[in-house]
């Protein structure tokens, strides 16, 4: 492209080499800037955040159960010996298709190919009131700002004149049955038994609940019928709640209102019942659905921009075999962001996106005995140790907890070193 002239405050290089901008450092993009390493391009990747989120585990760190540390990655560390990425900590505010840029926090960026890897945030389906009192679990801040409220809700039922108002501090309700509310409300029912009682003695924890609640009738609908009916038998032997045909309405701060009259005290409610696209300012309007995805061919590419493309969570691809679009799981981006790259590096061998499933895992407590596996693992639907599992290809399971993690590659390298060692660093 020759010489940019857009980039005074940003102080991007210029270079001779096609410029990449990469939208987002999630799975998606850290992984396609890695692939694109040392290949004859300028690259240039751009977040809000310095640092690499592992976002499965941000439940553990909601629940003391990790350190915030122990999930975060420095997004620069992965580049120290690569001389063609360049990382840029900013927020974009808008695209300029026509003159190929991006206005950002720091400047205007000029690009020959951008990439749209902005990942998504909660949806909380217009409900107003909803969004203002619960919950959201979608980074590290926050995860610690979920349990600083469970932790002052704690504080709040030491000083009440009344039972009821006691337990409504400390009853908790969760919403979404899908692998984060499943996960989520496991680990709190072992924060309930193991954590919360020793720092406060003085409560009863009999009288707190926790409510798991989902509208579709079943828990995990990714997964088989075997596995929900399993990761619900496991969450109600570890005490927890369980409605999965509940809707709720509304959530004032105190009680929550679901469809048919019925009401729950509490003070927390922590929302897990969907996600949507990060808003992309600037692209036409015919690409983005009402979901917020960015809808591209089979190349991940923008049928309106062709120089632009789009992959991980906010990318809806459209494909005959995944009609309403491929999960937003990590095994998704990673693998869009793999084949992009042999895309932009080979063009004339350019290959359309087909994603493999791996499988899907959720992990429900970590203190569940193990002796499930012989038998349920025959079906290739097993729930073990309340880890409920559905694998296409057995292999990959027997990678049990860390399956996702060693096709995280070098960006994770730490956690795994962690989990290696049996790391069991606590929040508090």
């Amino acid at each position: 492209m020759g010489e940019h002239f857009f980039d005074m405050t940003a102080h991007i290089p210029t270079s001779d080499l096609p410029r990449i901008v990469i939208i987002g450092a999630g799975f998606s993009g850290l992984r396609l800037a890695k692939k694109l390493a040392s290949k004859p391009f300028q690259v240039v990747l751009i977040d809000r955040n310095n640092f690499h989120q592992f976002q499965p585990l941000f439940y553990q760190v909601a629940t003391a159960g990790l350190a915030p540390s122990a999930i975060s990655f420095p997004i620069r560390k992965v580049f120290h010996k690569v001389k063609n990425v360049i990382f840029r900590l900013a927020s974009v505010e808008t695209i300029d298709t026509e003159n190929k840029t991006i206005l950002t926090t720091i400047g205007e960026i000029a690009y020959d190919t951008l990439v749209i890897a902005v990942g998504a945030d909660t949806n909380y389906f217009n409900n107003a009131q909803i969004e203002e009192h619960a919950l959201p679990m979608k980074s590290v801040q926050e995860s610690l700002q979920m349990r600083n409220k469970i932790l002052e809700c704690m504080e709040a039922a030491l000083i009440c004149e009344t039972e009821e108002e006691k337990e409504a501090f400390m009853n908790v309700v969760v919403v979404g049955g899908g692998p984060t509310g499943t996960e989520v409300s496991g680990a709190l029912s072992e924060m309930k038994r193991f954590v919360l009682p020793k720092d406060y003695p003085e409560l009863d924890f009999s009288k707190m609940n926790i409510h798991l609640l989902e509208a579709s009738g079943k828990l995990l609908n990714g997964m088989s019928e075997k596995s929900s009916v399993a990761a619900e038998q496991f969450l109600s032997k570890m005490g927890v709640i369980v409605d999965t045909s509940a809707i709720v309405e509304q959530f004032d701060g105190t009680t929550v209102s679901i469809k048919g009259g019925k009401k729950l005290a509490a003070h927390t409610l922590i929302w897990a019942a969907g996600i949507k696209g990060n808003p992309v300012k600037g692209i036409s309007s015919e690409s983005i659905l009402p979901n917020g995805r960015v809808k591209t061919n089979v190349y991940n590419q923008l049928q309106a921009h062709p120089d632009i493309y789009a992959i991980g969570d906010i990318a809806f691809v459209e494909d005959s075999l995944h009609e309403k679009g491929h999960p937003q799981v990590a095994q998704v981006a990673i693998q869009q962001a793999d084949n992009l790259a042999h895309n932009i590096s080979k063009p004339s061998k350019k290959r359309p996106f087909r994603y493999k499933n791996l499988g899907s895992m959720a992990t429900i407590g970590r203190n569940r005995s193990r002796g499930r596996f012989a038998v349920l693992a025959l079906s290739r639907f097993f729930c073990l140790g309340g880890v409920a599992f559905r694998a296409p290809d057995v292999h990959p399971w027997c990678e049990e907890q860390t399956v996702h993690l060693p096709r995280m590659d070098v960006e994770l390298l730490h956690l795994r070193s962690k989990f290696a060692l049996g790391d069991k660093t606590k929040a508090r």
